[in-house]
């Protein structure tokens, strides 16, 4: 996994805190960097959605601070600890803390917490697409498979049933996936007795 580091200089980072000496040592170092930093207590408002960045409190923070459900970010999320309570580090990271830095945070370690942040955040982005498409694509098959089985039983071999529904798709001008799933549409008893037709196979 390839971390990038170009000059964080610009982006901007929300920290949701409340006012308190531990964390002036991350609003000076992330000043330093280059970036804009924004403060927010009780809860982010809605235009920390841009933010490129959010530090929160894994101390006192909780769920209905975010704008967004538990572990779906739309940034690189950086957990402020300062208990080693089992439970608050564990809500910690089901919120999706992509790194975190211990209070009272220092002018070392901020531009580290930021790289590796940013790291994971993309990583896991990738993951999630990656296994989005995965499951689009055993769901297609799925699909053809109930496309082919549709003319199977009316007779037809299984080489047929693919070589009609590849027809079908061609005369359509449409993929494999979509004339199937038309057709297994268009043959349940719901979309049946609502449209009173169906698409011939035989």
């Amino acid at each position: 996994m390839r971390i990038r580091t170009e000059n964080l200089g610009g982006a901007t980072a929300w920290i949701l805190h409340c006012p308190h000496p531990s964390v002036q040592g991350l609003i000076r170092q992330l000043s330093v960097i280059g970036l804009h930093v924004r403060e927010a207590w009780p809860e982010l408002p809605a235009e920390a959605l841009n933010a490129d960045f959010i530090f929160y409190d894994a101390d006192t923070g909780h769920d209905e601070q975010f704008p967004w459900n538990a572990g779906q970010s739309p940034m690189p999320l950086i957990a402020l600890i300062g208990s080693e309570v089992p439970g608050r580090l564990k809500w910690a990271m089901d919120m999706g803390a992509h790194a975190q830095l211990l209070k009272p945070v220092s002018d070392k370690g901020v531009y580290a917490a930021l790289l590796v942040a940013r790291s994971n955040f993309d990583h896991a982005k990738a993951s999630s697409a990656l296994i989005a498409d995965l499951e689009h694509r055993l769901s297609a098959r799925q699909t053809i498979v109930q496309a082919v089985m549709i003319s199977m039983m009316k007779g037809k071999s299984e080489a047929e049933a693919y070589d009609l529904l590849r027809q079908v798709a061609m005369a359509w001008q449409v993929t494999i996936e979509t004339a199937a799933e038309r057709i297994v549409a268009n043959h349940s008893p719901e979309r049946g007795a609502q449209n009173g037709r169906r698409i011939d196979l035989a």
